[in-house]
C-alpha cells in the first residue's frame, strides 16, 4: 500500500505515457560495510582519513547501511510507488584494487537486482559515481590512461551479471566532478591539484565511458545505455560586456560542452581545445579515441542544481582552481532563495537546459537522473519530517521539466535525489538531501512529506493543480 495517494486534487500537468518515475542514491554515499565482503579501499576512503577533507571528519562508515537493509529500503521504495531505482554500483566491491573479479560484491548486486525486480521497480545502474579503487589511483587514477580501459574490464563483470536484468545503464556519473574537482581544486577526492591531471582525467573519463557502451552493448544488448552530465545553464552578468561574455563561454565549454561534444558530436570544441592548450589536453587524444567516445548512445542523464552567472575575472586566481582555463571568474547570486547548500532554487533554468540540449543536440532521449535540495530536517514530536521546502523545490522543478516537455523535449524521466538522507561527499552527514530521513545513530527511517507528496505524484503521473 502507498505511504500516501493524493486523489483529492485534479492532474493539471501529466506526463507522457511510460514515464520513468525515480529515486537515485550514489554506492558510498549510502552502503557503508567498507570493508565487507572483499571490498576494499575507494579513493573516497582514503580520502576521508585525511584531516579536514571531509566535515565533521565523517566517513563511509556507517553511511545509510544500505548494503544490510537493502531489503527494506526496497520495500520503502516500494511503499512510495517508485517505478525506477537508480543505483550505482561500487567498483571496489566487484573488482577490489582493480584487480580480480569477487564474486561476494557481485552478489549484493544480484540480490538488490533480484528484490527490485520482485517489488515492481525497474532497476537503473549507474557503474561509476566517483568511487574508483585507491589502488588504481595509487597507479595514476584517472590521469592514467590505462584507468579506463581496466573501467571497461569492470563493466564487463558488471554487465555479464547483471546485464539480462537491468533496464537503463549509466557509465559515468558528472565526469566533471572527477576530473576538475577531483584533481584540479581537489576539494572532491583523491584530492589532487594538478591542471594536467585534471584534464588529462577528462579525456580518460570519456575513453573509458566509450570502451564501456561497448563492453554494454555486447553483454547488455537489450536494455538502453548512455552517461550522466552535470550540466548548467550559464549566462553572462553583463550580456553587453564582452569580457563577461567571453567568461561565460569559458565556463560553459569546461561544465558542459567539453563532454557533450565529443559524447553526442565526435570531436572536442575548438574554443576549449585552446583554453586548455596550456594543460597539454590534446596530448592525451590518440586516433581512433574520439571514434570510441562518440559511439551511439541512447540516452543522456541530466543532472540539474542551479545555473549559474559569470562575469570577468577581477584578478587571476592564484589558488587551486577547478576553472582551469577560465580562473578567478566570478560566480554572482541572482538574489533567488537558496537550499541548504547555498544553490540558489532556479527551475526556469531546468527548462532553458532541457530545451537547449533538444536544439543543440537533437536525437538523445534525456532522461533527469538527479535533482533535489538539501534542507535542514528534522524529526518532529510527531514522528514526522515536515520538508515543506524540498517540497514546494520539487513541485517547481517538475513544472519546470513539464514545460520542456510541452515544448517538445524527448524528455523520458526523473529520478529525485536522492531515496535516503547521506554522507553528502565533503559535506559530511551534516546536509540532506534525502526523500526519507535517516537518523545515523540508530538508521531508523522516517518518510517526509515531501515523499508523501512524490508517491502521489508517481501515482497520478502528473502534477497537482496549483
Amino acid at each position: 500500500m502507498s505511504v500516501l495517494r493524493e486523489s483529492a486534487e485534479s492532474v493539471s500537468s501529466s506526463f507522457p505515457t511510460g514515464f520513468v518515475w525515480g529515486a537515485a542514491t550514489a554506492s558510498f554515499q549510502i552502503e557503508g560495510a567498507t570493508t565487507v565482503d572483499g571490498r576494499t579501499d575507494s579513493i573516497w576512503d582514503e580520502f576521508c582519513r585525511r584531516p579536514g577533507a571531509v566535515a565533521n571528519g565523517d566517513t563511509g562508515e556507517p553511511a545509510a547501511d544500505h548494503y544490510r537493509r537493502y531489503a527494506a529500503d526496497v520495500e520503502l521504495m516500494a511503499s512510495l510507488e517508485l517505478g525506477a531505482y537508480r543505483f550505482s554500483v561500487a567498483w571496489p566491491r566487484v573488482r577490489p584494487d582493480g584487480g580480480a573479479e569477487n564474486e561476494a560484491g557481485l552478489d549484493f548486486y544480484d540480490r538488490l537486482v533480484d528484490r527490485l525486480l520482485e517489488a515492481g521497480i525497474a532497476p537503473w545502474a549507474t557503474l561509476y559515481h566517483w568511487d574508483l579503487p585507491q589502488a588504481l589511483e595509487v597507479r595514476g587514477g584517472w590521469a592514467a590512461r590505462d584507468t579506463a580501459y581496466r573501467f571497461a574490464e569492470y563493466t564487463e563483470s558488471v554487465a555479464r551479471r547483471l546485464g539480462d536484468r537491468v533496464a537503463g545503464w549509466c557509465t559515468l556519473n558528472e565526469p566533471w566532478c572527477s576530473a576538475f574537482a577531483g584533481y584540479a581544486s581537489g576539494r572532491h577526492a583523491p584530492g589532487v591539484t594538478s591542471p594536467p591531471s585534471a584534464v588529462a582525467a577528462v579525456h580518460h573519463l570519456l575513453l573509458g565511458h566509450g570502451l564501456a557502451m561497448e563492453r554494454l552493448r555486447t553483454y547488455a544488448p537489450s536494455a538502453p545505455a548512455g552517461i550522466t552530465l552535470n550540466l548548467f545553464p550559464v549566462s553572462a552578468a553583463a550580456p553587453t560586456d564582452t569580457s563577461d561574455v567571453d567568461a561565460a563561454r569559458r565556463v560553459d565549454g569546461l561544465q558542459n560542452r567539453i563532454f557533450l561534444d565529443p559524447v553526442l558530436r565526435g570531436g572536442y570544441p575548438d574554443d576549449v581545445l585552446a583554453d586548455l592548450a596550456p594543460y597539454g589536453f590534446t596530448d592525451h587524444v590518440r586516433d581512433g579515441d574520439l571514434a570510441v567516445i562518440s559511439a551511439p548512445i541512447d540516452l543522456l542523464g541530466v543532472n540539474y542544481y542551479r545555473a549559474l552567472l559569470v562575469a570577468a575575472p577581477v584578478i587571476r586566481d592564484p589558488g587551486p582552481s577547478e576553472w582551469i582555463g577560465a580562473e578567478g571568474v566570478r560566480f554572482l547570486p541572482s538574489g533567488l532563495p537558496r537550499t541548504e547548500m547555498g544553490w540558489e532554487v532556479q527551475p526556469d533554468g531546468l527548462t532553458d537546459l532541457l530545451l537547449r540540449l533538444h536544439s543543440e543536440y537533437p536525437g538523445v532521449p534525456l532522461y533527469i537522473t538527479e535533482n533535489g535540495a538539501a534542507y535542514p530536517d528534522e524529526v518532529g514530536p510527531d514522528g514526522t519530517v515536515r520538508d515543506v521546502d524540498r517540497l514546494a523545490y520539487l513541485a517547481v522543478h517538475l513544472r519546470a521539466a513539464h514545460a520542456a516537455i510541452r515544448r517538445g523535449v524527448d524528455l523520458r524521466g526523473y529520478f529525485c535525489w536522492s531515496l535516503l538522507d547521506n554522507l553528502e561527499w565533503a559535506e559530511g552527514y551534516a546536509k540532506r538531501f534525502g526523500l526519507v530521513h535517516v537518523d545515523f545513530a540508530t538508521q531508523r527511517r522516517t518518510v517526509k512529506d515531501s515523499a508523501r507528496w512524490y508517491a502521489g505524484v508517481i501515482s497520478r503521473n502528473g502534477l497537482p493543480a496549483e
